[in-house]
């Protein structure tokens, strides 16, 4: 099979096209190395993938580089929750225009299936339930209640503090933040590609991906990361709120995984499938700092019950459609995972290959 990779060079592209190699495909990888994910001046280690430096918004490098691949694998993307509102354009036009340009690439190439990567912050908050209601989508929170350290969201119809539960791909969708809602945006495109062409699309909602080589000090960077660099300078993790936030930490080997498992796999009916990809395991964020803690042996973690209006209370998944779709499902647990973290002294990813100028197609 051959696989064209956008963001290949990126986190999750680096372990995708690793995996896709092992598998004995043939890749090429397309990424724009954008400074605010990339050192500048280097390119990155996609040893055995065809390189072309270049963004995702230039049809005319598509044009050249997305024909006789049997499928796109589009990755790229201004990824994390924005600095602030600023960034709307960047992300906007990243982000949706990209989608948009590499979908009209495929279109032209007549190339039968596209992945796409989406995210678990479609959703907004996840699934909850009230004792007295049944399953429900929460109200907004309150200040009042987060200034009294009710984190919890609420029943809007009793105004019970509501529990949390697993979402499953049919919850509706409630993007929070700019990127969120470019991701639903990208899931729109890729349903319409997919009634236009008559091809098939997978659109993966990944949950807290994190693993070896993840980007560090950046204000892009996840929870783990921000820890992990919190406690190697010495310095204690800070859990915002009470630490009882709940989220699915998925390794990214596991996720790569899941990639190329719907890379190769065409949906049913020439659908637009989204599936969840999370690990199945729920677990706080003040659980994962100590853990992380613990393993590094540094101070312990400062709970200090700061909260942001617009954060997430709890978002974890069911990924049971992926088990029934792809055969897939999370084998790595945490434990083994933050070992693999831990044992990371990379910073930033590896990059040995030679530098390619913006279009210049690099052999490797």
């Amino acid at each position: 099979m051959r696989v064209l990779v956008t963001g290949g060079a990126g986190f999750i592209g680096r372990h995708v096209v690793r995996r896709l190699l092992q598998d004995g495909h043939d890749v090429t990888v397309l990424d724009s190395l954008r400074p605010d994910v990339h050192a500048p001046g280097t390119t990155p280690d996609v040893a055995g993938a065809r390189l072309v430096q270049a963004d995702v918004r230039d049809e005319d490098v598509l044009t050249d580089v997305v024909p006789g691949h049997d499928a796109v694998v589009h990755l790229a993307a201004k990824v994390g929750l924005g600095v602030d509102l600023d960034d709307i354009t960047d992300y906007v036009s990243s982000n949706d225009l990209g989608t948009a340009c590499v979908l009209r690439a495929a279109l032209h190439a007549g190339t039968p299936r596209v992945v796409f990567a989406s995210s678990m912050v479609v959703y907004g908050e996840g699934a909850y339930d009230c004792s007295a209601h049944g399953r429900i989508a929460p109200a907004p929170r309150r200040v009042g209640d987060l200034d009294a350290g009710v984190f919890d969201p609420r029943c809007p119809r009793c105004d019970g503090v509501l529990s949390p539960g697993l979402v499953s791909e049919d919850a509706p969708l409630d993007p929070r933040n700019v990127y969120a809602t470019t991701k639903v945006t990208g899931e729109h495109l890729l349903r319409s590609w997919v009634r236009e062409t008559g091809g098939s699309a997978f659109a993966l909602r990944f949950h807290n991906v994190y693993g070896p080589g993840m980007p560090r000090d950046t204000p892009y960077a996840g929870v783990a990361s921000l820890f992990r660099s919190e406690l190697a300078a010495g310095r204690a993790p800070r859990v915002f709120e009470d630490g009882g936030q709940r989220r699915d930490f998925v390794h990214v080997d596991d996720v790569a995984r899941a990639v190329v498992a719907a890379a190769g796999r065409p949906t049913d009916d020439g659908s637009m499938e989204p599936l969840n990809v999370g690990s199945g395991t729920v677990t706080t964020v003040g659980g994962l700092a100590g853990a992380m803690t613990a393993a590094m042996g540094g101070p312990e973690p400062v709970v200090t019950g700061q909260y942001r209006v617009g954060d997430v209370r709890h978002v974890t998944a069911s990924s049971a459609r992926a088990r029934s779709l792809l055969g897939w499902s999370a084998q790595i647990p945490l434990d083994a995972g933050l070992a693999d973290v831990l044992a990371d002294t990379s910073g930033r990813p590896s990059r040995t290959a030679t530098d390619a100028r913006p279009g210049q197609v690099t052999p490797s």
